[in-house]
């Protein structure tokens, strides 16, 4: 049984995914509103979505640039990459679990309030010449 686990680790680390990326986990937003974003800096060069993040007029956006920041960090520290050929290959936001408070009413009643949470995730990749 050893072996086999061996065997189905080395598989799992050759066929691994070696882009640089970054995540933002828990992010107090909903993952619509971020999504909106990410949907406009997908497949467009790094510099240039961390350009439209800084003229873009919405709260998600300063937690968008934080993650694309990071995930150009780790392309240029960790894989020794330039920032310059680096496109936004993948970018996405997942739902994570929620806070759920509740609201009093009136006659003994309670309303619940959900607080939406999500994880962010950019991964990059390289002009392709």
């Amino acid at each position: 049984m050893a072996k086999r686990m061996k065997e189905k680790s080395a598989k799992r680390l050759e066929n691994r995914d070696t882009r640089p990326t970054a995540t933002a986990r828990y992010v107090r937003m909903g993952a619509p509103k971020a999504k909106r974003l990410l949907d406009i800096i997908k497949n467009k060069s790094a510099v240039e979505a961390c350009a439209i993040l800084d003229i873009t007029p919405s709260t998600a956006s300063i937690v968008v640039k934080k993650v694309l920041c990071s995930a150009m960090a780790n392309a240029e520290n960790n894989q020794g990459l330039n920032k310059d050929e680096l496109i936004v290959a993948e970018a996405y936001a997942n739902q994570a679990p929620s806070f759920k408070r509740v609201s009093f009413r009136g006659r003994g009643g309670v309303d619940t309030i959900i607080k939406r949470n999500c994880h962010i995730t950019i991964v990059l990749d390289t002009l392709k010449k």
